[in-house]
């Protein structure tokens, strides 16, 4: 009789009980208006290890595999934690959570840190603020005499390969820096379009050592804020802009690039941009890959193989590699047209024309090896 109640209960009322306690939960949903957007599931998702996950699963199916295991990665704990982030948008590990969809501008510092270098964390990332058309108008006169006879090196001719794999532009052409300009004080100051103190300037000396290298080089200098102007458009499409030149350069027949280059400057300050290295001043850098595009894990694989090498070669010089959405700028920045594309920010407005240069050359130089490298192991697979 006892066994026959028990099988009544499972049969009949567990069931009805199932279901009325999913149409509680409903209730307390819909009452509480509870919205689960794309960006929480987009966010939640990408905080898990999918590795971790992938083992769990293999682990659940077949434990002879995992005798010695003791970890659950998907425990009652991780899932209520990834419910709670599911249905508030709250990490209890990231302040920028809790205050993300209250402050405006808040969601400009959700930046995801990929890869931290030396002394990055969540109050030091990069966010992107271009100014208004009307400000990268007004022309700053540079100081002259912190440019003498840097002319003269440029004008030093190079050979460059019949063969162009690497392409260089500026989206933000007008970003220079405070020590090449009179009278510049505040981030917002600087601005320039003279080629020689801003990072156009930066751009032709990388063109220069890659080409010392052996490596084919095009470097476009167009001067974003005249052809801004010209089109009637603000500041914010430059990357439309850039977008056009990048896909005028790949569609032209006689190219055959690979890797491309979008040189910027930081708006931070010097004490978070420079680095002492075997006793020389270095303007940190660092690489900003979109996660808007669709392929982006190459993009991300490529600079994290930069960031590594250069942090073998000349420690601290990188503070680096960060991932970015469309809630934080641009988002593709790009990086659609090649799984080598990146955007290196190069220093920050404080930054000295000799510290900008020193940092030129050790990109250079790691660059160009892992270029020589890729090159080289082609030719051996097509053998």
């Amino acid at each position: 009789m006892k066994s026959t109640i028990q099988f009544f209960f499972k049969l009949i009322y567990l069931p009805i009980l199932v279901l009325v306690f999913i149409f509680c939960l409903i209730g307390i949903i819909i009452t509480m208006q509870v919205t689960i957007d794309s960006y929480s599931i987009q966010r939640t998702i990408g905080s898990m290890n999918t590795e971790h996950l992938f083992a769990q699963f293999l682990q659940s199916e077949n434990q002879y595999f995992y005798q010695d295991s003791d970890s659950q990665f998907m425990d009652a704990s991780n899932i209520s934690t990834l419910a709670i982030q599911l249905a508030t948008s709250i990490k209890p590990t990231d302040a920028r959570t809790f205050l993300g969809n209250e402050i405006p501008g808040m969601r400009l510092y959700d930046t995801e840190i990929a890869v931290a270098g030396e002394g990055t964390d969540l109050t030091n990332i990069p966010f992107e603020s271009p100014p208004p058309t009307e400000v990268l108008l007004k022309e700053r006169k540079v100081a002259e005499e912190k440019l003498a006879g840097r002319e003269l090196e440029q004008e030093d001719p190079v050979t460059n390969a019949e063969n162009k794999t690497v392409f260089i532009y500026q989206s933000h052409s007008w970003e220079s820096f405070l020590p090449l300009l009179k009278g510049a004080t505040q981030p917002n100051d600087a601005i320039s379009s003279d080629e020689r103190a801003n990072v156009i300037g930066l751009g032709s000396r990388l063109a220069k050592n890659l080409m010392k290298e052996g490596i084919g080089v095009e470097h476009d200098k167009t001067n974003m804020t005249q052809e801004l102007h010209s089109k009637g458009w603000s500041s914010t499409k430059a990357y439309t802009l850039s977008g056009d030149i990048v896909d005028e350069a790949a569609s032209t027949q006689e190219n055959n690039f690979v890797y491309y280059l979008d040189l910027h400057r930081d708006s931070a300050r010097k004490e978070i941009t420079t680095k002492t290295i075997n006793g020389e001043s270095y303007a940190r850098l660092y690489f900003v890959v979109g996660k808007e595009n669709k392929d982006y894990q190459e993009n991300l694989d490529f600079a994290k193989e930069i960031h590594q090498k250069l942090e073998g070669k000349f420690p601290g010089i990188s503070r680096g590699v960060f991932l970015k959405t469309k809630s934080e700028g641009n988002g593709v920045y790009n990086q659609d047209i090649s799984n080598k594309a990146l955007l290196v920010e190069i220093g920050g407005v404080d930054n000295h024309l000799d510290e900008l240069e020193r940092t030129i050359d050790a990109f250079a130089e790691v660059y160009a090896e892992s270029i020589r490298n890729e090159q080289k192991a082609k030719e051996v697979n097509s053998q």
